[in-house]
Formats: C-alpha cells, structure tokens, sequence
C-alpha cells in the first residue's frame, strides 16, 4: 500500500468514525429513543392545561419518571386531556392525583403525580381520575389588587 492509499484510508476512517460521532450526539441531545418499549402512556384530564408543554417532565417525589407526551382538547368533556409516558418500572396506584405545578416562581410547568394508598394500579391508556390544574399567578394577583382596594 502506497502512502497515498494510507493518507485517504486514515481520512475515511476518521470520517467515518466522527458521522457515527455526530449521528450519536444528534440522537442523545434529540433525546431519541428507538423501539423504547420501556415506557407505558396514561392520560389525565385538566380543566386548564396553560402553559404545560409537550416534553415537560413528570414527577413523583421530585424524582423525575417521565415526560408529557402529547396535550389535545377533548371535545366530548371539554378538557385538556394530557398524555404521559412513564417509565414501566414506576407503578401508579389508581387513586393518585396529577397536579400541573411550576418550577420556582417563574420557570417551567411540569406534572406532578401524588400517589395514592389503593392497591388497583393504573393500567396503560386509564385515565388519572383526580387532577388540579396550574395556578395562575396573574389571576392570583389580580384578585388580591382588585379585593384589597374595596
């Protein structure tokens, strides 16, 4: 093998070796996950669903188990029905209570589920039948300006 072929076979190792690099990042940072059947959905039902959004994390205990995946208007209850992946480890008694809270004052909404004490476990695709929805900090304020004045 002549230096030539040597140089071009190191530069397609290298290249190959840093798309396979690239393709591997992209995919972590992209939080991809391909055939995860390592989670199962359930669903819970808000009257108010503002400012939660698809990706937000889902808590129990502070401890992260899962992630929103998908918030649609139910047009039979006229609810926002929100979907959530949680990892199949992480059983969730029937009688638990989906809150929709905020990290700190101003950050981000996330879900956080407060177990409950039954035995009955919530099967992939139930619905989480106890929910309370995010305080509104404006409407808080507001109705403390506006009531205090009389």
């Amino acid at each position: 093998m002549n230096e030539k072929q040597h140089t071009e076979m190191l530069v397609g190792i290298f290249l190959l070796i840093g798309i396979i690099a690239i393709t591997f990042l992209a995919l972590r940072i992209g939080d991809f996950q391909l055939l995860n059947n390592q989670q199962y959905i359930i669903k819970a039902e808000f009257t108010s669903a503002s400012g939660l959004k698809k990706g937000a994390h889902v808590e129990i205990a502070g401890v992260s188990v899962g992630k929103v995946t998908n918030i649609i208007f139910n047009p039979e209850t006229y609810l926002a029905e929100v979907h959530i992946a949680i990892e199949n480890s992480i059983q969730i008694p029937d009688d638990s209570i989906a809150s929709i809270r905020t990290s700190g004052i101003i950050g981000d909404k996330f879900l956080k589920i407060s177990p409950g004490g039954s035995d009955n476990i919530i099967e992939p695709n139930m619905i989480i039948l106890e929910t309370e929805p995010s305080i509104n900090l404006e409407e808080l304020i507001s109705k403390y300006i506006f009531e205090s004045g009389k």
